[in-house]
């Protein structure tokens, strides 16, 4: 695990305080490549999740906020005591919950960073702990709401592992490791059939996306290309996935101020196209999942910085 990555995770959220950044949250059209700009905001805005009642959610400086796709106002949401949450949050199946990953400064390890997943009502409300050991990123909710699938390091290395929704530390619940190679895997999400995992890896020596049973077996590679891709987002009528793809090789790194694209893989032919131009972006254009429930259209964020 090299020494820039663990730099990556302070990137996001409210550690990017120190430079003037304007945010641009968009739409892209899969179909048409059409992008609408739904907000531009000096202010740090990251990691939009798409909510069928037409908002989004996302993060800036630790909080959690919606963003009303009518009338173009944020609202802070109350997530009680979870004040430090970074770019790894993401809604229920049902629409009704919302998970978060939150730094959690009282928790006993020694580790520098503790992020902790928490569930609480897609309204607002306080956090419940799912995940007894930090430090946890959360990814992908399985279809049937049962169980979380995050990133998280154990003994020195990056892993995916899942977790029951009811099986946190008040239940006894414990969680369970997918994958065990050597290097990073990140960023997993749920197929809508509850069948596949994607996810990112370095375990070919360049971050490539994969896929691998929801159980964590048959690992297989689906990109093999010169860029760095992450993050893998089935579309809900599970026939695409869209990913980010670094025009740079960056390692096990996802730096943010970076340029970056869209991908668009069809699941069935396995054909790759792009999906937007190259633009500046990187850490928190699309760290978590933003389709439309329609599965026609993306939310993303790219930035300027001064």
């Amino acid at each position: 695990m090299s020494i820039c990555f663990i730099c990556t995770i302070f990137v996001g959220a409210w550690a990017q305080t120190k430079v003037d950044t304007t945010s641009y949250i968009h739409i892209v059209d899969i179909t048409t490549g059409k992008i609408d700009t739904v907000l531009a905001i000096k202010k740090h805005f990251e990691a939009p999740n798409w909510h069928p009642d037409n908002y989004l959610i996302l993060n800036s400086k630790g909080k959690i906020h919606t963003l009303d796709l009518s009338s173009k106002k944020i609202t802070e949401l109350n997530t009680g005591f979870a004040k430090f949450n970074n770019n790894d949050h993401g809604i229920s199946p049902d629409k009704k919950w919302l998970v978060i990953s939150n730094h959690d400064k009282n928790h006993p390890s020694t580790k520098s960073y503790k992020s902790a997943l928490y569930i609480l009502p897609v309204t607002g409300g306080e956090p419940r702990l799912v995940t007894p050991e930090v430090p946890s990123f959360w990814h992908g909710w399985s279809p049937d709401g049962k169980t979380l699938a995050y990133c998280a390091e154990r003994n020195g290395n990056f892993d995916i592992y899942t977790i029951g929704v009811e099986d946190g530390p008040s239940h006894g619940g414990t969680e369970k490791r997918l994958t065990e190679t050597t290097g990073l895997d990140d960023g997993p999400d749920y197929s809508p059939d509850g069948k596949y995992i994607y996810f990112n890896s370095y375990r070919s020596g360049h971050m490539q996306i994969w896929r691998m049973f929801a159980d964590g077996t048959q690992p297989e590679q689906l990109t093999f290309d010169e860029n760095s891709n992450w993050f893998a987002h089935p579309s809900p009528d599970n026939k695409w996935i869209v990913y980010i793809a670094y025009t740079s090789d960056e390692k096990q790194n996802h730096l943010f101020g970076k340029n970056v694209k869209l991908r668009l893989m069809d699941l069935q032919t396995k054909d790759i196209k792009d999906i937007t131009p190259v633009f500046f972006g990187g850490q928190g254009t699309i760290n978590v999942p933003s389709w439309s429930a329609d599965s026609k259209k993306i939310a993303f964020v790219s930035y300027l910085v001064k």
